[in-house]
This record gives structure tokens, C-alpha cells and sequence, in this order.
């Protein structure tokens, strides 16, 4: 599979089947993370992968109502850095960009590699830092819960269910950029 390939092939399906993350694979999505370019080579990245059933269940109960569907996560990947590792220039903090770039890259070898990897912002950033021993000045930018795509729908709620089958609608392409000076079309957001 080429990159763009796992760009289309990429979804943030919820209904997962359990499935065996071996350290090998840990190390495999970690290291596509950790080539990832950053401002002056800081790598301010860092991951806990939960994987066993103890870190698993503590990180259940950080998940937000509506993400009940990652109780059938295999891992849950903490994604986390510190504002102070990464360049800050004027009101730009780079780490949350950087950060970003090492997540899309670990989400792109997780889909190569015929895994489910989708990022949720529905938790509760300090139970995750207890939950898995990160320091109270890290920030945990996202959790990537990680699977086997399922068939099975049961885990889901209605809403979930509906939107599983499908990518969700994109913004058309011309409001996403322009050449030479913004455009107003540049100013759509999704509808929901």
C-alpha cells in the first residue's frame, strides 16, 4: 500500500473487534511517529500504549459518555508533549503541530498495517495522567484507540451506527485552499 492509498483507505471506524498488539506492532507505530519532522528536530512527542486488561479498564473510565465503544479497543494510545520541549515563537507552540504530525503518521502505518486507529478528544485529560503515571505538566493532546474493524454494529448507538457504513462528507476541496490569497469560500465549515 502507497501513502496515498492509506490516506483514502484511512477511517475512524468505531466498531472494532479485539486484536493481538504485539510489541513488535507497538514499536512499528511508534517509530512511523518518531520520523516525523518537528521544529529544530525537538521530537516533543511522546505515547503510552495501555494494552493490558489493568490499563485498559483504568482508561475506560476516563473515556467521555459517547465513547463507550472504545471499551472494545485492543490499545488506547495516550498521545501527549510538553509546551516547553518544542519551539514557541510569539503566539505559535509548535508542539501541538508537531505532535499532530507524528499522530497522522502513526493512524497512516496503523491502516497499512490493517488496523483501525482513531483519535478521540472525548476524555478526561487528568484521569488519563493518572491512569497511565504522565506528568501533570504534559498535555494529553488525544487518545488513539486502536482495533480490528468489525462488522458488528451492537457496541455503537444509533447515531454511531448510521455514520459507520460511510466516510463522513467532506468539505469540498476548493474551500479547503486557494493560490496566491485567501478566498472567501475558505470560511465553510461542516455542516451537522
Amino acid at each position: 500500500m502507497n501513502v496515498q492509498e492509506a490516506i483514502a483507505k484511512r477511517r475512524a471506524y468505531r466498531a472494532l473487534d479485539p486484536v493481538e498488539i504485539p510489541d513488535e506492532t507497538v514499536r512499528e507505530l511508534a517509530g512511523a511517529a518518531q520520523l516525523m519532522p518537528s521544529c529544530f528536530n525537538n521530537q516533543p512527542w511522546r505515547f503510552v500504549f495501555a494494552r493490558s486488561p489493568e490499563a485498559l479498564e483504568r482508561m475506560r473510565r476516563a473515556l467521555n459518555k459517547g465513547n463507550e465503544w472504545a471499551h472494545h479497543a485492543s490499545t488506547i494510545v495516550a498521545a501527549f508533549a510538553r509546551r516547553e520541549h518544542d519551539c514557541l515563537i510569539k503566539e505559535r507552540e509548535y508542539y501541538l503541530f508537531d505532535l499532530g504530525m507524528a499522530v497522522s503518521a502513526m493512524l497512516l502505518r496503523a491502516t497499512e498495517m490493517g488496523l483501525v486507529a482513531h483519535p478521540i478528544a472525548g476524555y478526561d485529560p487528568d484521569e488519563v495522567r493518572r491512569a497511565l503515571g504522565i506528568p501533570d505538566d504534559c498535555m494529553v493532546i488525544t487518545l488513539i484507540i486502536i482495533g480490528k474493524k468489525s462488522d458488528d454494529l451492537s457496541a455503537l448507538s444509533e447515531w454511531q451506527a448510521a455514520q459507520e457504513p460511510q466516510r463522513p462528507v467532506r468539505l469540498p476541496l476548493e474551500t479547503i485552499y486557494s493560490i496566491d490569497r485567501f478566498d472567501e469560500r475558505m470560511n465553510a465549515k461542516v455542516e451537522r
